[in-house]
């Protein structure tokens, strides 16, 4: 195993024991959909700084046979762990502005330390940039940790219900891609078919997030029917993509997975808004 590999699932397992324990703390239901809703909101502006604007590159060097790829298995450890469980902590036990400076230090520190210990390139981002979105993403966990507590109903209501679902949806489409290659997607947006891949991706997962998410809102709909509407939609898309060239698939059960995946996403999406609905009790 890589130094680089060891540094990188160091800082993981350090995250996950955090994550546990405020789990165990609050053995609450609430507490798992604010951890969701704080990665998704890092997925998305992870997915617009860094896959389509190339902000940096993560050397984990765990995957062997790509380089971005791997990065992105960087990005997992920093976006669905680091991050978020710092803004868990500090938003659950409503920690003060020390707290918030103290993390966002921390965070500055690692950064800094893993671009000198070539763990991390940076391209045009600079680590004042980190500091500058921690100062505003770590206060507004706070916020969204307060309203997320008590019962949504209307457009917030579906907003948290796509956070929550995101971060599911968008690791389900993109690990396999990262760790079997089953699928190619060719947009054209990319000369680097792993770039375009990626890119693709990030719009693929959100709009059956948000397709999901108005299935559910549909409450009169029966519940078997939604599925059929969604087995309906991802079949459709899966073998149009196809049809124009845009999607290639390099294992038997590709097609399989990412046509049925959707279904079980959307039953968890159902529990979830109903927890939503409820607020904590």
């Amino acid at each position: 195993m890589s130094h680089q590999a060891i540094w990188y699932m160091g800082l993981s397992v350090l995250f996950l024991i955090l994550l546990a324990l405020v789990f165990y703390k609050q053995r609450s239901m609430h507490t798992l959909l604010q951890f969701l809703v704080l990665v998704e909101m890092a997925y998305l502006i992870e997915a617009v700084i860094y896959i389509f604007l190339g902000s940096y590159l993560y050397h984990p060097k765990i995957i062997k046979y790509n380089t971005y790829y791997d990065s992105h298995l960087g990005a997992i450890a920093s976006n669905m762990l680091a991050v978020p469980v710092a803004a868990l902590i500090l938003s659950v036990f409503q920690l003060s502005w020390v707290w918030i400076i103290m993390a966002v230090g921390l965070f500055a520190g690692i950064e800094w330390l893993f671009v000198e210990l070539q763990l991390y390139t940076l391209h045009w981002w600079r680590i004042v940039y980190t500091v500058i979105g921690l100062l505003v993403y770590f206060p507004l966990s706070k916020i969204i940790y307060r309203r997320i507590i008590i019962s949504l109903d209307g457009f917030l209501h579906s907003l948290f219900l796509f956070l929550c679902i995101g971060p599911l949806s968008g690791t389900l489409h993109f690990l396999p891609i990262m760790l079997f290659s089953n699928r190619i997607y060719t947009p054209g947006w990319y000369e680097n078919p792993s770039y375009d891949t990626s890119a693709f991706s990030v719009v693929y997962y959100i709009s059956i997030c948000i397709i999901i998410v108005a299935l559910v809102k549909m409450s009169r709909i029966q519940k078997w029917f939604k599925i059929v509407i969604l087995l309906m939609v991802t079949v459709t898309v899966t073998f149009a993509l196809k049809k124009v060239g845009i999607l290639y698939s390099t294992v038997w059960w590709d097609s399989w997975y990412y046509i049925l995946f959707p279904v079980a996403l959307l039953n968890v999406a159902e529990a979830f808004s109903q927890r939503l609905y409820q607020g904590r009790r």
